[in-house]
């Protein structure tokens, strides 16, 4: 009986190769394979002679970071590809050699390995949870036991691209004020530190007693300019720990999803973003066959808050239960009515699915409409808040100039 070495399988690499093809011209190329034997065997089966190989690295290391865009991005290439009646194992061989990321081609490289050696498709998803989530592995698998995995996969990269142009919507809509907000923190910090001393210097020769204001800000100044170090370890170590506990401590992140909701102008865009994404998330679990209380689990995840996540969840417990799932929404108190209504109307019409996609429709509008009005809306708010700060500044400098007159008397 022959033995077996048991080891640790090797990770993949990227290799960078150059040769020749069968007319004799000198042709290069990147691909990811576990040695370079691997590589030049494939590229023999491509007719070509390789000339050099060798292991490459680009200054990050691993190239650059898989984003969630990219799996929506390769989410609708396989789609196109599958539609073209390009074989599952081919397509993805053919994206993993032509990848523009490193990551992505090692990625991809590893899949196919999988489905090359018999493995289900969703199997070799799993194996990759941190880029192909819970949900995006029941779907694949829902299309493979269907065996309409081509149309499975056209609702997959719809949702995933709707996700991700929904959720560049919100970030839009968060980063205006957050910019201008760290903006003016830095230039008044700056003014603290380096304008008010020259100020403060000018005063001392006036010879009479600051206005309150402006002996406030000057208070300040000395502070900052003593222990600014001590402000910024503070700024970071609170980050941090806000960063921290909120991945960590459950009650925290739920107080701050349910704060952020309260948040004037910017919480009812957040409030329109989990409904969007409930819907549509459910909509599409549920037109592929994916029982209602395992699309629940998927929609709690994929609403992005604690409030509504957690109130999907006692959803699902009241369907499980046998309720209808818009009387169980209505028990909630937190879904809007139209939504109960259209719910009940696609139950009883037997297309919740179709209506469940209107609604994400409507709630992905009033979100891109609303992102659209925030900027026009915010500026009046912006200048009124740059005004006070940086305008009070400037006020608490001149304040003993102006009183300079009664002074000199």
């Amino acid at each position: 009986m022959a033995s077996t070495v048991k080891g640790k399988k090797k990770d993949f690499i990227n290799f960078k190769w150059r040769g020749t093809n069968r007319k004799g011209k000198k042709v290069s190329g990147f691909m990811c394979a576990r040695s370079p034997e691997i590589v030049k065997l494939e590229l023999r089966k491509q007719n070509v002679t390789v000339t050099d190989i060798k292991e490459y690295k680009d200054l990050f290391g691993n190239g650059p970071k898989i984003k969630p865009v990219d799996i929506a991005t390769l989410s609708r290439q396989i789609t196109t590809m599958l539609s073209a009646g390009v074989p599952l194992i081919q397509s993805i061989e053919l994206l993993a050699q032509s990848h523009d990321k490193i990551s992505m081609r090692k990625l991809l490289a590893s899949v196919c390995e999988d489905v090359a050696a018999g493995t289900p498709f969703n199997m070799a998803l799993r194996k990759h949870p941190l880029y192909f989530n819970k949900l995006y592995c029941d779907l694949v698998a829902a299309g493979e036991a269907s065996g309409a995995l081509e149309t499975i996969y056209d609702q997959i990269a719809t949702y995933a691209e709707k996700a991700e142009a929904l959720k560049s919507k919100i970030k839009k809509a968060m980063m205006y004020p957050t910019v201008v907000v760290i903006i003016a923190m830095i230039v008044t910090g700056i003014l603290l530190i380096y304008v008010v001393p020259q100020f403060e210097a000018i005063f001392a020769g006036f010879g009479a007693e600051l206005p309150a204001f402006t002996q406030f800000v000057v208070e300040i100044s000395r502070f900052l300019q003593e222990w600014w170090f001590v402000v910024l370890a503070v700024l970071i170590v609170g980050g941090w720990g806000f960063r921290f506990t909120y991945k960590r401590n459950v009650k925290f992140h739920d107080n701050v999803d349910m704060a952020l909701l309260k948040f004037p102008i910017v919480g009812p865009i957040l409030e329109k973003g989990c409904l969007a994404r409930f819907a549509s998330t459910l909509a599409t679990t549920f037109a592929a066959g994916i029982p209602l209380v395992d699309a629940l689990i998927s929609a709690a995840g994929a609403s992005g808050n604690a409030k509504y996540s957690n109130a999907i969840m006692e959803i699902r417990q009241d369907v499980m239960g046998g309720m209808q799932l818009n009387t169980a929404m209505r028990a909630t108190q937190i879904f809007p009515p139209m939504m109960n209504q259209m719910v009940m109307i696609g139950e009883e019409a037997g297309s919740l699915d179709a209506m469940l996609n209107k609604v994400a429709g409507i709630y992905q509008q009033e979100v891109d409409d609303a992102v659209d009005g925030l900027s026009s809306m915010l500026e009046p708010l912006i200048m009124v808040f740059l005004g006070v700060v940086i305008g009070g500044l400037v006020i608490a400098m001149y304040l003993p100039i102006f009183s300079m007159g009664s002074v000199i008397k």
